[in-house]
């Protein structure tokens, strides 16, 4: 399994791409190991020494460290925790916690605010590893 790696513009934030899906719908951000209590995955990053978040995208992991930690030690570590938990075949959620937004409410101009997060927020959230959640 080859993972791929991109640093982010905020430099305790890395972003891993394993090259299959991570989360089938939606995001999660969790910033605690309780938190992260209904995935799998989250929690065997959190088990690492200095991370303090985890967000998980649709293809991406993004993983942020504390300030006092070090990516040259850290990344192999996160690398390796990913890919033991993809090998094991666990999954990365284990309960759906979707909610469900009914658009057929939604006037004109919400969708218009809608359409500008999807189109011009969203895309710059995303180059931080990040991702809009309502």
């Amino acid at each position: 399994m080859f993972i791929q790696t991109e640093m982010t513009p905020n430099p305790a934030t890395m972003k891993f791409l394993p090259g299959r899906a991570v989360v089938e719908s939606g995001t999660a951000n969790f910033t605690s190991p309780e938190e992260a209590a209904r995935s799998p995955l989250a929690l065997r990053l959190f088990e690492l020494d200095g991370v303090a978040g985890v967000f998980l995208g649709n293809d991406f992991i993004t993983v942020t460290k504390l300030s006092d930690q070090d990516w040259q030690v850290m990344k192999p570590m996160v690398l390796s925790a990913i890919m033991e938990h993809f090998t094991s075949g666990d999954a990365v959620m284990v309960e759906a916690g979707e909610s469900t937004h009914a658009d057929a409410e939604d006037d004109e101009i919400s969708a218009q605010i809608k359409e500008l997060i999807d189109t011009r927020v969203r895309p710059a959230v995303a180059q931080d590893g990040r991702d809009i959640i309502f």
